[in-house]
This record gives structure tokens, sequence and C-alpha cells, in this order.
């Protein structure tokens, strides 16, 4: 289960490339992502929700915060750094999430950095520079840096979710926390798009479509399931581990379906970066 979430997960990359063919902008894509996904949510925290306590209006400012946060701004500025760089670079970049997370410990609560930490998180940002380094040589173009900006936007705005969504996960239970705070960045999307594209959504073509309904299902709701019924059964730490497929797989399906070149470059880098979450995952043992 842990295993294929974090394939499905990293399936979404390919599926926006794919509709970024199709002359559709990231604003439209990522409303019709949030469209199909929005009932599969809104389900999910009626199911887990039910028999408990009513949330207090704390617990839904910290809902509405969180998902806007960690899965509206996230997925935004993800959507938006795709058209710029690969599906490679781009899953590699939010591998980083655990050192953000870590910082964040540090810079926000006091929380002190151990070497072995910081050496993985070292060895971490090495292979995604690597190859990061390698792609702005390649291409030679200010939209790379920009890409990867963007995708590092996003995946500090997960990791903030990640650090504040604790106290809120003890208070409301994982699945709920998680179909209330999609179901809020659902609504954001949809909202933005109603605003800034009115009319854009009969302009579209019709495998955006399919391929949105393909992202919202087994790119995003199904993997979250997946993942915490793994989690559940292995623990966190070991699906976590399991979780490190999701680079390799992210790159093999950008090879094979995008046509993405796949250079030693890129295999170096997505060792370094596998091998540094590993210890990451580690190093607190």
């Amino acid at each position: 289960m842990a295993a294929l979430g974090s394939i499905g997960f990293s399936g979404k990359a390919i599926i926006v490339k794919l509709a970024y063919r199709y002359g559709v902008d990231a604003v439209t894509l990522i409303m019709y992502r949030m469209l199909f996904a929005l009932p599969l949510f809104v389900s999910m925290a009626w199911w887990a929700g039910r028999g408990k306590p009513a949330l207090s209006a704390r617990d839904w400012v910290g809902v509405v915060g969180l998902g806007f946060c960690g899965y509206y701004l996230a997925s935004m500025l993800d959507f938006m750094g795709l058209q710029y760089i690969t599906a490679s670079l781009e899953r590699l970049i939010l591998y980083l999430t655990p050192t953000v997370v870590m910082l964040l410990g540090w810079a926000l609560r006091g929380q002190r950095i151990t070497a072995r930490h910081a050496l993985a998180a070292v060895v971490s940002y090495a292979g995604a520079l690597l190859v990061f380094g390698r792609e702005l040589r390649l291409e030679g173009s200010p939209a790379i840096a920009l890409g990867a900006a963007l995708v590092l936007g996003s995946t500090i705005s997960y990791a903030l979710y990640l650090f504040y969504s604790g106290e809120y996960v003890r208070r409301i239970g994982a699945l709920r926390l998680v179909g209330l705070a999609t179901s809020v960045a659902c609504v954001c999307c949809i909202v933005q798009f109603g605003l800034l594209r009115p009319l854009a959504a009969a302009q579209v073509a019709l495998p955006v479509i399919w391929l949105s309904v393909l992202n919202a299902t087994v790119c995003t709701a199904v993997p979250v399931l997946l993942v915490m019924m793994g989690v559940e059964r292995l623990g966190a730490p070991l699906a976590a581990q399991i979780g490190m497929v999701g680079p390799l797989s992210t790159i093999m399906m950008s090879v094979l379906i995008l046509d993405e070149p796949f250079t030693p470059w890129l295999a170096a880098g997505t060792v370094v970066v596998v091998l540094g979450i590993w210890m990451f995952s580690r190093a607190g043992r």
C-alpha cells in the first residue's frame, strides 16, 4: 500500500506535463484536478468524522490555514513550476520536504539539529543541486531557475503544513484532517479559477479532462488512502523508507511516457538524494 501510494503520487507530475501539451494553463489545470477530487475528499472527511464531536471555531481556523498552505498553495506553486522544469527534477526537489521540516523546527522552535541530520540534509541537497545545475547548463534558460524556485516554494509550503499539523492530527484525526484540509484547497482552486478564468472551462481539449480525472483519483485521492493505510500497518518510519520508490518511479515514467532524457547526471543526483533522505530517516534512531 505504501509503495503503490508513493507511485501514485509520483505520477501526478507526469499527468501535469502531458496536460500542458494541450495548451492549458496552471490555473485551469489545477481547477479541474481539484473539482474532480472534491467529492472524494468530502466523502473522506465525512467518513472519518462519523460519531466524532463537531470541530471548534479554533479547529476550523487551523483546518482552513493548513488547507490553504499545505494543499492549495503547495499545489499551485508545483503546477506552475512544472511548466519550466522536468518531472524528474520536480520530484527530487519535493523529496527534500523532511529536511525543510527539520529546518523549520530549528528556526521556529529552536529544535536541535544533530550532526547526522545535518550531514543527511547536505547530501540530499547536493543531489538535487547536481541535477538542477546540469539542467540549467543544458537549457541555459532563466526559466529553469524560476521553475525550480517555484517547486522549492511548494516544498516549503507543504513542509509548513506538516510542521503545524501535528496538534490537529491528535485532536481531529489524520484522515479527517486530510479530508477537510484538501476540501478547503479544492474550494480555493475553484474560486481562483472563477475569478481569473471564468470562460476558460469550455475551451480546454477533451484529453485535459480525462487526464484531470486520472490525476484527481489515481494520483491524488487514492494515494492518500493507500499511504495512510500503509502507515497504519507498518508505522511511519518504515512507510517513509518504502516511499523512496517515488522519485525512481517518477524518473522511469518521465523517460518512458514523456521522453525526457535519462542521463548519468540524473541517475547520480537521484541516488544521492535518495541516499540523503535514507540517512535522514535513520539519523533519529
